[in-house]
C-alpha cells in the first residue's frame, strides 16, 4: 500500500509547484500591456499585502489560528520595520521587472538569489568568505552572464529591476536571520504577514502615491474585482503552501522541486507568452546555475548530516561500565569462535540516522519525513527557493 504520509508529501509539494508557477505567470499577465494591461506593479503589490494582512488579521484576533508572538515597539522598530521595508521593495521591483523582460529571462536572473543573499551575509558578517562558496558563486554568475547573453529581448531597465530586487531580498533574508533570531522570534507564515504586510503596506504607500497614483488619475485603467481577489488569493495561498511544504521535507526534496518548478515554468512561459522566446544560450547558461546549485545543495546536505551524525555519537556516553563491556565482548567472541564479524545492524542503523539528519535515534525515521526548519537546515544555496514569502 501507498504511504498515505509520503503521498500527501508529494500531494504538498504538486500544490507549491503549481502556486508557485501561477502566480508569477498570473502576475505576468495582470500587468503586461499585451493582455490585461495593469501596468501598476506597485499598486498590485499593496492589493496583495492589503489582503493578506486583512487575511492574517481575521485568522490571529478572531478565528484564533495562531497565536501572536511578544512584540514590543523595540522589537518592531529594530526588526519588522527594516524587514518589511526591504520586503516591500523586493517586491516592488520584482514586480515591475515583468513590464519589461519576459518570464523565462526573469527564472534565469533569479538564479543571482544565492549569489546576493552570501554577499550579504558576508558583508553583515553573518558568514565568511571562503573559497569554495567563492568559486560556486563565480560559476553561478558566469551561467547567468550566458543567459543573459543569449537573451534575444534583452531590457537593461527590466533587468536592473530584477537584480536590485533580488539583492533587496537577500539583504531580507540576512535581516530576518540577524534580527528575528537574535530576539528570539519565530514567526509562522500567519504571524510574519500579520505583522510585516501591514508594515509593507505603508512603505508602498509612499511610492504608489509619488509614481503610480497620478498615472491612475490621468489614463483609463480597468479594475475586475474577480480578477485582483483572485490573483491575491494565489498568493496568500502560496504562502501557506511554503509552509506546509517546509513542514514536511527535506532540503534535497525541495531543491529537487524547485529545479522542476524552474524548468516548467519557463516551458509554460514560452508557451502561454509567445513573446518570450529562449535561445540555446539561455539554455546552456540556465543548465549550469542550476547544476551548480544542485551539487551544492547535495554536498551542504550531506556534510550537515555527517556533522550532527558525528556530534551525536561523540556525545553519547556508555550505560554500562567497563567490566560489563568486557565480559559482553568475550562471550560475543566466544560465541563467533574468536572470528570478528562486524555488526551490520549497527552500521545499517548509523546511516539511517545520518539520513535523519540526527533529529532523531531511531533508525525508522525518514529525513523526506522529518520536520524541516528553513533557516538551520539550509545553506545559501538552498533555502532562498522557498523561504521567502510570495506575494
Amino acid at each position: 500500500m501507498i504511504n498515505k504520509n509520503l503521498l500527501l508529501t508529494y500531494l504538498y509539494l504538486l500544490i507549491y509547484i503549481l502556486l508557485s508557477s501561477g502566480v508569477i505567470l498570473y502576475n505576468k499577465w495582470v500587468l503586461s500591456p499585451k493582455y490585461f494591461n495593469f501596468p501598476l506593479p506597485i499598486t498590485l503589490t499593496m492589493i496583495h499585502m492589503g489582503f493578506s494582512g486583512a487575511v492574517a488579521f481575521l485568522l490571529v484576533r478572531v478565528f484564533k489560528v495562531a497565536s501572536p508572538v511578544k512584540m514590543t515597539f523595540e522589537i518592531y522598530a529594530t526588526c519588522v520595520i527594516p524587514i518589511s521595508a526591504f520586503f516591500a521593495s523586493s517586491l516592488w521591483f520584482g514586480n515591475t521587472a515583468y513590464l519589461h523582460i519576459s518570464v523565462a529571462f526573469i527564472q534565469m536572473l533569479k538564479a543571482l538569489m544565492p549569489v546576493a543573499t552570501f554577499l550579504m551575509a558576508v558583508l553583515c558578517g553573518t558568514d565568511k568568505l571562503r573559497c569554495d562558496v567563492f568559486l560556486n558563486m563565480v560559476l553561478v554568475s558566469v551561467g547567468v552572464v550566458i543567459s543573459s547573453y543569449g537573451e534575444i529581448h534583452f531590457n537593461i531597465i527590466g533587468t536592473v529591476y530584477q537584480v536590485t530586487g533580488i539583492f533587496a531580498e537577500a539583504l531580507r533574508l540576512v535581516l530576518t536571520q540577524v534580527l528575528l533570531q537574535k530576539k528570539g522570534l519565530t514567526l509562522n507564515p500567519i504571524t510574519s504577514l500579520y505583522y510585516i504586510a501591514p508594515c509593507s503596506f505603508v512603505f508602498l504607500f509612499v511610492p504608489w502615491y509619488l509614481l503610480e497614483k497620478p498615472e491612475m488619475e490621468v489614463s483609463q485603467i480597468q479594475f475586475n474585482f474577480w480578477i485582483f481577489f483572485s490573483n491575491a488569493l494565489c498568493a496568500l495561498a502560496l504562502n501557506f503552501s511554503i509552509f506546509l511544504v517546509i513542514g514536511r521535507t527535506g532540503a534535497v526534496t525541495i531543491r529537487v522541486a524547485g529545479v522542476l518548478k524552474d524548468w516548467i515554468l519557463i516551458a509554460l512561459s514560452t508557451v502561454i507568452f509567445p513573446e518570450s522566446t529562449i535561445t540555446g544560450l539561455n539554455i546552456v547558461g540556465y543548465a549550469i546555475d542550476e547544476i551548480v546549485f544542485s551539487w551544492t545543495a547535495l554536498c551542504g546536505v550531506v556534510m550537515y548530516n555527517y556533522i550532527k551524525v558525528r556530534d551525536v555519537r561523540a556525545s553519547q556516553v556508555p550505560t554500562d561500565g567497563l567490566p560489563e563491556r568486557m565480559s559482553k565482548d568475550w562471550k560475543f567472541e566466544k560465541k563467533s569462535s574468536d572470528i570478528f564479524v562486524p555488526n551490520s545492524n549497527d552500521d545499517n542503523n548509523g546511516g539511517s540516522n545520518g539520513g535523519s539528519g540526527g533529529f532523531s535515534s531511531d533508525s525508522n525515521v525518514d529525513e523526506e519525513a522529518a520536520p524541516l526548519i528553513a533557516s538551520s537546515r539550509l545553506s545559501h544555496i538552498g533555502r532562498t527557493q522557498v523561504n521567502s514569502p510570495a506575494v
